[in-house]
This record gives C-alpha cells, structure tokens and sequence, in this order.
C-alpha cells in the first residue's frame, strides 16, 4: 500500500521569486521554485544529462536546464524543449502552511520512500 506524507522543506523565504533550490529528503534531491504565487517541486535532475534544474532559469512554469538549455515544464514534468522528447521528471505536490513550504511524497506502509508523484515519468 502507498500512501502520501507531507513533508516540511523549508521556509518560503529561503526562496526568491522566479529561482530554485534544492532540498534533499531521504535518498531524493528535489528542486522547489517560487513562481511568485506558488511553489512547485521537481527531481533536481535534468532527463538529458542529469544537470541540477534548481541552478536553471525559471521562464513562466518552465525552468531551463544550466547544462544543455533543455526546457522542463514544472508542472507536468515533460520536455519543452527539445520538441518531440518523450523523457520527463517527476513532479510533486506542494502547499504553503504558516510560511513553510511542504512537499507530498509517496510512501509504502513500510514507511520507506517510494518513487511515486503526481505525473507518470518514469527513470531516466
């Protein structure tokens, strides 16, 4: 059985508006970027070649990739940019309590983290 834990990441002022930062949580590093009025959180690692996204620029609810410019949507996980590039990265549920953001992660009864998330990507 899986199941969902939210998870405190850090305070929203941690994040500027329009950037990224990393966040490890267990075995997984994450990338969470203030759009302004909200946050998004997503595998810090680009499906090309593993570059950090959080180190990327933030276009619209887009972040372009440090390394090689490819373009990943943070709200679905897939590649903008190349055109016609089936690869993707997780996406994870967030919200906002008291100032913190929190991020949904998947966990099986066992209690250990699972690679679950709201989109349907698989490892690259």
């Amino acid at each position: 059985m899986i199941e969902g834990r939210w998870v405190r990441v850090t305070e929203c002022d941690n994040i500027p508006p329009r950037e990224g930062r990393a966040a490890r949580i267990g075995d997984r590093e994450l990338a969470i970027f203030n759009l302004g009025d909200r946050f998004l959180a997503v595998d810090n690692r680009c499906p090309h070649r593993g570059g950090p996204l959080c180190d990327g620029i933030v276009a619209g609810t887009a972040v372009v990739c440090p390394l090689h410019a490819w373009k990943v949507s943070l709200e679905t996980g897939a590649v903008e940019r190349p055109a016609n590039t089936s690869a993707c990265i997780r996406t994870y549920a967030t919200r906002v309590e008291a100032g913190v953001v929190i991020v949904e992660l998947q966990l099986r009864a066992v209690g250990e983290l699972t690679t679950g998330a709201l989109n349907r990507c698989t490892d690259t």
